[in-house]
């Protein structure tokens, strides 16, 4: 069974959606529990909140820092923690592209609009200006840009007669509040997904050149070469050929590298049962901590020990330049 995801929380105030993930986490099937709420403000009130939870936190003021100094410092503390996410939750500091870099596709953000509307501040009385029949909330992936990341989850909510910015961001607020902790447990939770590996591990092994998927007793199997002479370099196995859990197989260079390897890391590795004799070496994908480059590089160098020799010297030649 995956571990349970770690997940640092950031805020500037007083962390009523740190509250909301804080508290989601104490379900019994919630796969993250927070173990640090971090503030670059040492008076934020969210933080004697986590305190009084039992949650480790840390602060330090941005004053008198660059913005990659301090960036540095809190990415330090979050790695310490042993986090696996970071969320931010009311985090009024603009992230260096070196912090987004260090975190990608492992922070998650809250913002008061439906993205792509609104990004930024004043987000409620935008809304309001425009004549909008919905405002509402969305969780997104972080990136450089601000507000601009891949859209995980909306939640819309209805603009009523009379409302203001305040009266209109407190019923947001109460939407953000039901959208943040699912939307992050289900994230969290996708690499122990068979479907969501699967297409990790098909976009890879097709983005090869000449490569084709066909099935392979019932489970879906990646070639190189034409449909007709092409050789398998992979095979995706979600409980197949007798084994259990879900993993790849791709080939090695013979019995004694395949050796090596299940020495060197037996969590990540195993002999497939029915591939093993021909030196095939099996790679774990449901831990939900897959090294991803490093399931790449197991196909490309996988795919090289079949493909044409033409295919191999043309990326070799690429490679030069």
């Amino acid at each position: 069974m995956p571990e349970i995801a770690k997940v640092a929380v950031l805020i500037s105030g007083r962390g009523s959606n740190m509250a909301a993930l804080l508290y989601a986490a104490k379900a019994e099937n919630c796969p993250f529990e927070v173990v640090l709420v971090a503030s670059n403000d040492p008076q934020a009130p969210g933080l004697k909140l986590a305190e009084a939870e039992g949650i480790d936190t840390f602060a330090h003021p941005h004053k008198g820092l660059s913005r990659n100094e301090h960036d540095q410092i809190m990415h330090e503390v979050i790695v310490t923690a042993g986090a696996d996410y970071v969320a931010l939750a009311g985090y009024m500091r603009i992230l260096s592209n070196e912090f987004v870099r260090q975190w990608q596709d492992h922070m998650l953000n809250i913002h008061p609009s439906l993205l792509p509307k609104y990004k930024g501040l004043d987000t409620y009385q935008r809304a309001l200006d425009a004549g909008d029949s919905h405002a509402g909330c969305s969780v997104h992936l972080v990136t450089p840009e601000l507000d601009d990341g891949p859209v995980l989850a909306q939640t819309e909510v209805a603009i009523l007669p009379g409302d203001t910015a305040d009266i209109l961001a407190d019923r947001v607020l109460i939407a953000e509040h039901q959208l943040y902790a699912p939307t992050l447990a289900k994230y969290v939770a996708r690499e122990a997904d068979p479907d969501w590996i699967l297409e990790q591990v098909r976009t890879r092994a097709l983005a090869l050149a000449e490569t084709h998927e066909r099935p392979s007793f019932g489970t879906p199997g990646w070639r190189v070469g034409s449909e007709k002479t092409g050789k398998y370099f992979a095979y995706f196995s979600r409980r197949h050929f007798g084994e259990t859990g879900t993993s790849v197989f791709v080939k090695t260079s013979g019995l004694d590298e395949q050796s090596a390897l299940l020495d060197a890391d037996p969590d990540l590795y195993f002999t497939p049962k029915f591939y093993g004799k021909s030196g095939w070496i099996a790679i774990r994908l449901d831990t939900g901590h897959t090294d991803w480059d490093h399931v790449g590089d197991w196909l490309e160098k996988s795919w090289r020990m079949v493909a044409p020799k033409r295919l191999t010297k043309m990326m070799d030649i690429a490679a030069e330049f």
